[in-house]
């Protein structure tokens, strides 16, 4: 059984889609947290695009990285620049793997527009799960 830590800024949205699609994708190979250098609460229109795609994140929490710090994680994955560059140390002998996604809440518009971006994000961020899974967590 692998730990996964997914990490973010404020752990409100690409984090949490990210485990969302991680545990789903991972099955029990892994064990997957998500956490941020800040918490801001996990978005409501992240769990509501999630939703729309049938995983359920709204039973998650927004979780500072320090909570995390003596978990052997295997892997660490940044999914945002800003998380890549000011995460504290923690040690750990993890692979760490980094791909920056557009954060959605920063979307702009109509409550319909700021939904599309977060769709489009949403549907980056699984193929990323997706791809990680197949290629990390082989039988």
């Amino acid at each position: 059984m692998k730990n996964i830590l997914v990490l973010c800024t404020g752990n409100s949205c690409r984090s949490q889609i990210a485990e969302g699609y991680l545990r789903y994708f991972a099955g029990d190979k892994a064990t997957i947290y998500s956490a941020g250098i800040e918490t801001h609460g996990v978005n409501p229109k992240a769990i509501e695009i999630m939703k729309r795609d049938g995983i359920d994140i709204s039973g998650h929490t927004s979780n500072n990285v320090d909570e995390y710090a003596d978990i052997p994680f295997d892997y660490v994955i940044t999914v945002c620049d800003n998380a890549k560059e000011n995460c504290p140390y923690f040690p750990t002998k993890a692979i760490k793997l980094h791909q920056n996604f557009p954060d959605p809440a920063k979307a702009t518009g109509t409550d319909e527009q700021i939904m599309e971006q977060f769709r489009e994000v949403r549907e980056m961020i699984r193929q990323y799960a997706r791809n990680f899974v197949n290629e990390n967590l082989k039988d």
